[in-house]
């Protein structure tokens, strides 16, 4: 197989899916498979690490079996195997590691690591070439950053959350209007529903910063369902939910805006959970319709949240670059972009 058109097997347990994905070529999905977990964590509100490593183990032998039936594949067709090296769950991330070692090992396999966040932002790579220099914005769960890329896997975080990500704020705000887990579509569903009356805190941090601050936010947010209880009123919870995400939104476009124009970039992709989410998505594409000069990339539903897809297109780069780990590799939960 030429390295323009290798076959890679890709892991993902960083959190509370297990996700395994065969890719060719770093843009064609052959099989893109995913056990999630969330039935069993909604009753705790949250993701128990111990509970996501449980299910992983019991999971990814079956979902390996069930990519290759997919793709209609074997080992012997495939090229590599990729895995989430971090960061993540320390514990989910070993399941994965640890599986992905024990296949390269056993087939005689390269085995590439794959930072978590290069994954969501080579999502983008599975719908549209990359085009350089570009910006991409990633929100999820534990993560709010703007990253500036003049080449394939040179990072540049110019922007990151000084506190909660944006998906922990909004699973927190759901939390207090005592929403199901995860609460940030639920969030989104109420919010397309009511108007943002609320005046709410937007923290646009010092001049020229790229960093982002979602604590005040979620504590006003909290502040103001409590004085209403106090007080004996009731809040609208989509009067709420609106007023919140409109303040989220507001920052996260209008700081990536500035971005684009600083670093003049051709492209600017979206990438992470809370990429699913529909205000940001059309906040974006109202914002962006002016420039003609940049191309604005937002990936499906289905590779927005955590999926071995796209571990595969960042893996893909990767192998072309000879990038290889030895069976010393372990999980690194606090693995940094670079």
């Amino acid at each position: 197989m030429t390295k323009e058109n290798e076959v890679i097997l890709a892991i993902e347990t960083s959190c509370d899916e297990t996700a395994v994905a065969i890719i060719r070529g770093g843009t064609e999905i052959v099989a893109n498979v995913v056990a999630s977990q969330i039935e069993s964590h909604k009753r705790f509100g949250g993701v128990v690490p111990e509970i996501a490593s449980r299910h992983h183990v019991e999971q990814i032998t079956i979902v390996v079996e069930e990519a290759l039936h997919q793709s209609n594949m074997t080992f012997d067709d495939i090229d590599a195997i990729a895995v989430t090296e971090g960061p993540g769950l320390v514990g989910a991330l070993l399941i994965g590691v640890n599986a992905a070692k024990a296949l390269a090992f056993a087939h005689q396999k390269p085995l590439i690591p794959v930072h978590h966040i290069a994954g969501h932002i080579y999502a983008n790579q599975l719908i549209t070439p990359l085009k350089f220099p570009l910006l991409a914005l990633v929100v999820s769960g534990g993560h709010t950053e703007l990253v500036h890329m003049k080449e394939h896997v040179r990072f540049e975080v110019i922007g990151e959350t000084r506190d909660d990500a944006a998906g922990e704020a909004y699973d927190k705000v759901a939390r207090t209007l005592q929403l199901p887990y995860p609460g940030g579509p639920h969030i989104d569903r109420l919010a397309q529903e009511g108007e943002p009356l609320i005046d709410l805190p937007r923290a646009w941090l010092e001049d020229g910063s790229y960093d982002f601050s979602f604590s005040g936010l979620k504590s006003a947010v909290i502040n103001t369902v409590h004085n209403a209880k106090q007080k004996g009123e009731d809040i609208n919870p989509q009067t709420l939910a609106a007023s919140f995400q409109a303040s989220v939104v507001d920052v996260l476009v209008t700081k990536t805006e500035k971005a684009v124009q600083e670093y003049n970039v051709n492209q600017l992709l979206l990438a992470g959970g809370v990429a699913a989410n529909k205000g940001l998505r059309e906040a974006l594409q109202q914002r962006f319709e002016k420039y003609s000069n940049v191309e604005l990339v937002i990936p499906p539903l289905s590779l927005c949240t955590d999926n071995a897809a796209m571990i595969g297109a960042a893996a893909s780069v990767l192998y072309r670059k000879d990038r290889r780990a030895t069976m010393a590799l372990n999980a690194n939960p606090g693995l940094v972009l670079e």
